[in-house]
């Protein structure tokens, strides 16, 4: 009987200290009822907090501001199978880069010699590999591209602010200069007379000589006295006559360019003047050693003929 009486007290007593922890726990607390969240509030206490930037700066967490697409990142590359119909300008718009990268990353140097088929590098950020000149630093280099020593850096993983000459440096965000980007696009010059290609650059049978020789320019047919044209703004720096070139003019233009003209029937421009692109320099003539009306147009890179077709607009 005893034993039966101290389960009920004991039942009891749980029982009563449960009902105990339920009402306290459950009750109201009166710092909720102050503030609004478990009781009435007058109108006249309730506080709408003003709308600054520290109420709202929880919606920018986790989310990356625009110049985070920016900053500087570690280069990397993906690759890219050119396909039928694709150049450097819609490659580029796909990718989201600009021509410039595309052209430098994959040392392109002719985008009209790109064929279907070849494997190009894309890279994850803009700007193109600069080779580093003897006496430049990081500091140098950073302010001629105009950016941060920081961000050449990082992109490179370098460790140091040190760079021997001819390490070649990924600059970002930097861009290829005019000249450049008109040589490989194959842009810089304009046709200096219109008509018709009649002896191209390269080996040839020479027509007085009768032996194979090398033409260093092309030879442009067209009627006799069709007007000439500077195929770039530069100074005239020779008018001459030769037996060979009859009447010739010499223009000097930048980046180690120059262009020469010659078989002309009257040149129409003086030494040490200064001639626009698309400038008058002389008329088409059949001076010299010529079968007909024709100029001979060469282009020199710091003295070495090149092939003019490479570099003329369309």
């Amino acid at each position: 009987m005893k034993i039966e009486r101290l389960i009920k007290i004991n039942i009891l007593l749980w029982g009563a200290l449960v009902i105990f922890l339920a009402v306290f726990l459950l009750r109201p607390k009166k710092a909720e009822t102050e503030n609004g969240v478990g009781g009435a509030i007058r109108a006249e206490e309730l506080v709408i907090p003003a709308l600054d930037e520290e109420v709202f700066n929880f919606e920018l967490e986790g989310i990356p501001e625009p110049e985070e697409f920016s900053r500087p990142h570690v280069l990397t590359f993906s690759s890219y199978t050119m396909e039928k119909g694709d150049i450097v300008g819609n490659i580029a718009i796909r990718t989201g880069l600009n021509e410039d990268t595309i052209i430098s990353v994959n040392n392109i140097k002719n985008t009209r010699l790109m064929q279907i088929g070849q494997v190009i590098k894309i890279p994850n950020q803009d700007g193109i590999y600069y080779s580093v000149k003897s006496g430049e630093t990081l500091e140098s280099i950073a302010e001629k591209y105009n950016t941060s020593v920081a961000h050449i850096k990082t992109a490179n993983e370098l460790f140091s602010d040190s760079v021997p000459a001819n390490t070649s440096l990924f600059i970002p965000g930097a861009k290829l200069d005019w000249t450049s980007r008109q040589e490989i696009n194959g842009d810089l010059f304009i046709w200096p007379t219109s008509g018709r290609i009649s002896s191209p650059y390269g080996y040839r049978i020479a027509p007085f000589a009768g032996v194979r020789m090398f033409h260093t320019g092309v030879d442009i047919a067209a009627p006799m006295g069709s007007p000439i044209k500077a195929a770039m703004a530069g100074r005239v720096t020779q008018v001459g006559n030769d037996e060979s070139w009859g009447n010739f003019v010499v223009v000097s233009h930048h980046s180690g360019y120059r262009t020469f003209y010659a078989h002309m029937s009257v040149v129409r421009v003086k030494e040490g003047a200064y001639v626009e692109t698309g400038g008058r320099i002389g008329d088409v003539g059949s001076t010299g050693l010529s079968t007909g009306p024709h100029v001979h147009f060469t282009v020199y890179k710091n003295g070495v003929t090149v092939n003019p077709l490479s570099l003329m607009r369309n």
